[in-house]
């Protein structure tokens, strides 16, 4: 028989049995790292660990590396213009950071600073915890302080009292904590000096700390035991939420506002330097009724305002209304209270219980509530903008699923995909079963996106099955890519828990692992260093258009691209009943010099994966072609 072309259909599909997506397609049905580009599937580009240095407490870079705390949530990129600077925001579920010139600088807010402690500091010969106190201290279990000014005691010297970076403290009561030093001390003693200072970083009373939120209010919620029964828990010891812990990054300008999801509006200039912590929007000279609470934040484009989605009202003292839409004066961020010759303003809407996230979209501002869609449109006064429901049972999965490209909006909802172009539609995708399904779906709210442009790739990472359930934050481990250009799905494994495309002299993507380690994407061939373990798997494909005859394939004429370091494995499974067991034919190496494989694979289907476990390997498929013959009717 003539040489047999196997035109595989680009994209995974999961959702119809094997049988049918070979009868359809045939398409590919499992995959991982791997894209589809025209039309053939191809291994992606692999990632490469980027360092980033500490700074000392006077603002000089070391050549020590620095690593976040805390679990990257949010991030934005810029170029700030008086100094040339590119700037990356990172906001984890306790901190917020910035690297500049390849260093870590820590600009989370303060709520407080106890000042001139005398003798704070008791220690205990062996023992690397040390007690702090400082009378009504109003820090929570989880937070942050920094000690400045504190001398050596007990053996545990003063620079790593003072260490930039700072403690997490564990909470005694109103009065004490205490804190985890590195090193055991040599004896038992009180000191610390006499002009000690303690920097409180905002906390869990202010919306950070919470890394996984809370499934479900009631028995077992929260420690057993951290109080006396029947004693009511103080709220510095325990924060029972239904949401983690979450910024919104926007720039004014060069200058940076940060929102904690559930707490308050900071700022950040730029031109105070990154030694600077961000500080309250209230605290601006002229501030007026700035939101003390907020769920997300968005400067609307190109109109020029500060808007808060889900927010308290004027007067309320933080009773956060979580489907009121508030904003501020046009081109000044601190001003929120209505006057007849400003536009601050405040518009309610009704279809949902909660604003869930917000994009910049063509000519409006996309809003998404657990419900429903909405698009927001600058008007003028009197009313300043205009509300128009989009949608309804379209609600977000998550703050940190929604995205504009091209001014186009996708998101995953709930139980679906959806895209809004001008019409709010469902997003088909082959493969939304095999997601939902194996979602832990308690932390669909951890789901992140991602764009790459390059490669026309939004991709969601999030949490599986395959991640232990009985971890308390699990955080996403896998992914699901949507590629807008070849209107195809692919899946695979990945912990990343924030990403960001290309932006000036970052010419590749970038992200943060649930480690808080920082990679650069789309460089190298290898999983920093180790092997990617790239694969793609087809359908079950009738070698005779009927499927009537059993036939013999014996030999496989390979067609891809791949560099010379590059080695190829292909299996092939073949069946003779869509239920039959597999007979497995294989493995055979194939490189970009192979000809041609001989086998002898007998049945009335075949499934073929090809994979690569090297560092160097880089590969893109074409149309491969069996020779076949008819080995019998059955």
């Amino acid at each position: 028989m003539p040489l047999q072309l196997m035109q595989i259909k680009p994209g995974i599909v999961k959702d119809i049995t094997q049988y049918a997506a070979g009868k359809n397609g045939p398409y590919w049905i499992d995959g991982n790292f791997i894209r589809f580009k025209n039309g053939y599937a191809e291994k992606i580009g692999g990632w490469l660990k980027e360092v980033y240095d500490k700074v000392d407490a006077n603002g000089d870079i070391t050549n020590e590396e620095a690593t976040i705390q805390g679990i990257a949530r949010n991030m934005i990129s810029w170029r700030a213009n008086t100094d040339g600077e590119d700037r990356i925001a990172i906001g984890t579920h306790n901190h917020l950071y910035l690297i500049v010139n390849n260093a870590l600088y820590d600009i989370t807010p303060l709520r407080a600073t106890s000042t001139n402690l005398s003798n704070p500091l008791s220690t205990t010969d062996g023992s690397t915890t040390v007690t702090v106190t400082d009378t009504s201290h109003g820090a929570s279990d989880g937070d942050f302080i920094i000690m400045e000014q504190a001398t050596a005691v007990g053996g545990i010297d003063a620079d790593t009292l003072n260490r930039i970076e700072g403690y997490q403290i564990t909470y005694i009561n109103a009065n004490s904590y205490s804190i985890t030093v590195p090193t055991a001390a040599s004896s038992t003693a009180t000191g610390g000096g006499t002009s000690l200072d303690v920097k409180y970083l905002i906390g869990v009373q202010e919306g950070l700390g919470q890394q996984s939120a809370d499934p479900a209010l009631g028995w077992g919620v929260g420690t057993w035991s951290t109080g006396t029964w029947g004693t009511p828990r103080s709220t510095n010891q325990s924060d029972i939420r239904l949401e983690n812990s979450q910024w919104s990054l926007n720039l004014w300008g060069e200058d940076l506002i940060a929102t904690v999801r559930n707490g308050q509006i900071y700022y950040w200039d730029t031109s105070v330097g990154e030694m600077t912590r961000a500080s309250l929007v209230s605290d601006e000279a002229d501030a007026t009724s700035v939101p003390t609470t907020a769920r997300v934040s968005l400067i609307s484009f190109p109109d020029r305002h500060l808007v808060c989605f889900g927010s308290d009202p004027i007067g309320s003292l933080g009773n956060i209304d979580p489907m009121l839409v508030r904003w501020s004066n046009q081109e000044n961020f601190a001003q929120w209270q209505p006057t007849v010759t400003n536009t601050a303003g405040d518009q309610r809407l009704e279809v949902g219980t909660k604003i869930i996230g917000v994009a910049n979209a063509k000519d409006e501002t996309f809003i998404a509530t657990d419900e429903a869609a909405y698009g927001m449109s600058f008007i003028g006064p009197p009313f300043i903008f205009s509300f128009r429901l989009l949608a309804t049972n379209c609600g977000a999965a998550g703050k940190n699923t929604i995205i504009s490209v091209d001014n186009t909006v996708y998101w995953m909802g709930k139980s679906s995909f959806f895209i809004y172009d001008g019409i709010v539609k469902d997003l088909p995708c082959s493969v939304q079963y095999f997601v939902y399904d194996r979602m832990q779906l308690n932390y669909i709210d951890k789901t992140v996106v991602g764009h790459n442009k390059k490669f026309n790739e939004i991709t969601w990472f999030y949490v599986s099955n395959d991640n232990p359930r009985e971890a308390d934050n699990p955080e996403p481990d896998s992914y699901v890519t949507y590629n807008y250009q070849e209107l195809a799905w692919s899946v695979g494994t990945l912990n990343r828990t924030v990403w960001s495309d290309a932006f000036g002299v970052r010419q590749v993507p970038f992200a943060f692992d649930e480690n808080g380690i920082l990679y650069n994407h789309e460089t190298g061939t290898s999983d920093n260093g180790s092997a990617m373990n790239s694969f793609v798997e087809s359908s079950a494909m009738e070698i005779s258009q009927g499927g009537d005859n059993t036939f013999l394939v014996d030999k496989i004429i390979p067609d891809l691209t791949a560099t010379d370091d590059t080695s190829l494995s292909i299996t092939l499974k073949t069946r003779k009943y869509p239920n039959a067991p597999d007979i497995t034919k294989g493995t055979f190496t194939v490189t970009n010099q192979t000809e041609k494989v001989s086998t002898r694979a007998k049945a009335r289907q075949m499934t073929m994966k090809i994979a690569s476990t090297g560092t160097e390997d880089q590969w893109q498929l074409g149309d491969f072609r069996i020779n076949t013959r008819q080995d019998g009717f059955r």
